[in-house]
């Protein structure tokens, strides 16, 4: 007991160095601080309302101690957040939608003429086809006659000669029977007898029976009208012929004179130079102006009198009055390095007449990538272009079908340029091309193929906005003069005066011309500021104000990380270990006891959850003293 007294330290400085224990845990602590973070959710909270410069925060905090009014600013404050972020998701959906500003603008420049394209309507009776044509023509007079009791020899003038002469070759007839031309009744009318009173002429459907290879599949290719039906019949036997002649597309039959009279641009007269001239299966001789890229046309004022101006041949001679059912010219304006679909935007020129074109110039140009799936020159594109010239959204579409054409019938349309290593589709070779012909049109047309979906809008294109007037021309009291010039200069033999010549003038009707192009309305910029404005207007805060609401994330994450270690470890800690598994040594379970039993693996974890106090070391009375001293 007395040893125990002798070492009782001095009241005075046991309470000095308990003050410089203190003071020492509170340095560390101080210095700690720049490292550690917040005690609990709660601290962390408080402090971030009381401190941050987001409007409404401080009032979760300074009016805590009335209840009431902390749950009405609480809803209040995580409504307005809900609102915000709401808003939020609107602006981030219309950014990613990617709409575009359509931009007008009117420039004023000296304009390119674009190309233009004059066929004439009349397919022409070639010499290396004629005995051929004048056979189907021999083969179509007797189907008329035998349908229509039409004798077409008055219209011929050398029917009788040509229907005593001996044909050395009978392939083409054979060809025609396979695929005739026929009648056939109705859908009302299918169960009545041909010979009903009650079906009359009009009742009957004409067209053509097409069959597979093997002829276990026919269809019959009706229409409602016996002229349609008529000239799609013979122009199927038509290209036929044309395909079975291997140069009959590069057939240079030019006979420009004694098509096109007269040619001008801004007064000037055209040359050979100015044209280049194809064959088309049904629009006969065509011919293309100003498509030379190296000295292209320009127009330097509008108006009439700085076009083209073309006074052009209507009259029919030696044509093929089966196959083209107009009198007139056709007429296309197209951009140069496109070639001319006659059949998808040109337009007829009526004989006897003067049409003024007046052209307006429009580009669009379309914004790629994210903003629209327009293509810049087609590479892009899962189509090859069979085309010489550049992309155009007719051209992609043509060469699809041509290319599931070669694909699913083993030969090329006539009408579109040839694949490479295939061949144009020829009855004598591929005898039911025709069947796989139309079959495949028909799911062309329903968008089967894909066509219309793999071919997109290029993002750069030029139009031309047409509107034309017409006048009769020559007048009456100046026809006789112009008729006479006509036949002294060009040799013209005038059989019909009022449906032999007519006259085109495409001229630009203003200087200015329009450009469509498209601009981003929604950059990364204008996301920026719809998303501070919105900020703002819920919160009235800033920037700053953005990083301590981050801040206060990554500490919130960060305390939250804190607590689940040290409640890992305090599990950890607590959890005595076991026994090894499957172990039946005594002799390991022995050597591991004393281990256990131990008393500093419990004591500090059980007792060492808190520090104690600084009273809790201070004596509390004699009595506790004396008992020390005492024992």
């Amino acid at each position: 007991g007395g040893s125990v007294k002798a070492g009782k330290m001095p009241e005075g400085e046991k309470t000095r160095q308990c003050k410089q224990e203190e003071e020492q845990q509170q340095k560390e602590e101080e210095q700690e601080g720049l490292i550690e973070f917040y005690g609990s959710y709660q601290e962390l909270f408080q402090f971030f309302c009381s401190n941050t410069t987001i409007h409404g925060a401080i009032r979760l905090v300074c009016s805590k101690k009335n209840k009431m009014k902390t749950a009405f600013w609480s809803v209040l404050f995580f409504l307005t957040f809900g609102l915000m972020y709401w808003q939020f998701g609107i602006l981030y959906r219309e950014y990613f939608s990617y709409p575009v500003n359509l931009n007008l603008n009117l420039n004023s420049d000296r304009l390119t003429f674009p190309a233009v394209t004059l066929c004439t309507l009349n397919p022409y009776r070639y010499s290396a086809i004629r005995r051929k044509l004048d056979e189907l023509d021999q083969i179509t007079h007797q189907t008329l006659l035998e349908l229509y009791d039409y004798n077409m020899s008055l219209a011929r003038r050398d029917w009788s000669t040509l229907s005593t002469q001996k044909r050395s070759s009978r392939s083409l007839l054979h060809h025609v029977q396979r695929h005739p031309l026929r009648r056939q009744k109705r859908d009302n009318l299918v169960n009545l007898p041909e010979n009903s009173p009650s079906v009359d002429k009009n009742d009957w459907k004409i067209g053509f029976v097409l069959c597979s290879e093997n002829n276990k599949d026919c269809f019959h290719q009706a229409y409602s009208s016996g002229v349609d039906a008529v000239r799609e019949w013979y122009s199927f036997h038509y290209i036929n012929i044309l395909a079975q002649m291997p140069d009959a597309k590069a057939l240079d039959e030019s006979d420009f004179e004694n098509f096109i009279y007269a040619c001008r641009f801004n007064e000037a007269t055209c040359d050979k130079a100015n044209y280049t001239h194809f064959h088309h299966p049904l629009y006969g001789k065509c011919y293309t102006f100003n498509d030379n890229s190296s000295s292209l046309w320009t127009s330097s004022l509008p108006g009439i009198n700085n076009g083209l101006s073309l006074v052009v041949r209507t009259e029919q001679n030696d044509f093929i009055p089966l196959l083209s059912t107009v009198t007139g010219a056709r007429v296309m304006v197209h951009d140069q390095n496109e070639p001319a679909f006659m059949d998808d935007g040109g337009f007829n020129v009526r004989p006897g007449v003067e049409t003024s074109i007046s052209m307006r110039k429009e580009m669009t140009v379309r914004l790629g990538g994210s903003y629209s799936d327009c293509t810049e020159d087609g590479s892009d594109v899962p189509v090859q272009n069979l085309y010489s010239s550049r992309y155009t959204e007719q051209v992609c579409i043509r060469s699809c079908f041509q290319l599931n054409m070669v694909e699913r019938c083993g030969c090329a349309y006539y009408f579109y340029p040839l694949p490479a290593g295939a061949e144009y589709c020829d009855y004598t070779k591929h005898v039911a091309w025709g069947y796989c012909y139309y079959k495949l049109l028909a799911e062309f047309k329903a968008d089967v193929l894909g066509c219309f979906h793999k071919c997109r809008k290029p993002c750069k294109m030029t139009e031309y906005q047409l509107s034309a007037g017409y006048s009769r021309w020559p007048s009456a009291v100046s026809e006789d003069w112009v008729f006479y010039m006509l036949s002294q200069q060009n040799k013209y033999n005038i059989t019909s005066k009022r449906n032999g010549v007519a006259k085109v003038n495409i001229f630009f009707e203003e200087w200015n011309y329009k450009t469509n192009g498209e601009s981003p309305a929604f950059t990364v910029v204008t996301l920026l500021s719809q998303l501070g404005n919105q900020w703002s207007l819920w919160f009235g805060s800033s920037v700053l104000s953005v990083m301590e609401l981050a801040e206060l994330i990554l500490d919130f994450i960060a305390i939250t990380f804190i607590l689940a270690v040290r409640w890992f470890r305090s599990r950890q800690q607590l959890s005595p270990p076991g026994p090894p598994p499957n172990s039946h040594d005594n002799t390991a379970f022995q050597d591991e006891a004393p281990g256990l039993s131990a008393p500093h693996r419990f004591t500090v974890e059980a007792v060492v959850t808190t520090l104690p106090s600084y009273n809790s070391l201070e004596p509390r009375g004699p009595s506790r003293d004396g008992e020390v001293g005492h024992n």
